[in-house]
């Protein structure tokens, strides 16, 4: 199966915990120890997401002596960006258009 790395980017993002831990990850490398601290769940399910990540090309597990930990690679992230960029714009000028409909409006009621 043929996956585009944007929808295998998408995917990825669509679990709270794999987002969650990407967050921590902007912060630093970390273990996978550190990262599953604050979840209620086991190490191999952290894992799991861990993988989820990996093969979405959004982290890198490095070695480093004892320690194996992970790193955020940020670049699929800007794909997203780039996807819902013009909408951020079709919404940024819905609201301009808004905020200037209201302001009509009021000024209409103060005279």
């Amino acid at each position: 199966m043929s996956t585009d790395n944007l929808s295998l980017t998408l995917s990825a993002l669509a679990h709270p915990a794999r987002r969650s831990i990407l967050a921590r990850l902007s912060t630093g490398d970390m273990t996978v120890a550190e990262l599953g601290e604050p979840f209620d769940m086991t190490g191999p399910a952290v894992t799991k997401h861990l993988n989820v990540l990996e093969r979405a090309g959004l982290i890198e597990r490095l070695r480093d002596a004892q320690r194996r930990p992970c790193r955020l690679r940020p670049g699929p992230l800007k794909d997203v960006f780039d996807l819902v960029q013009p909408y951020r714009e079709f919404w940024d000028e819905s609201f301009d258009r808004l905020d200037e409909l209201l302001a009509e409006q009021e000024a209409e009621n103060d005279n």
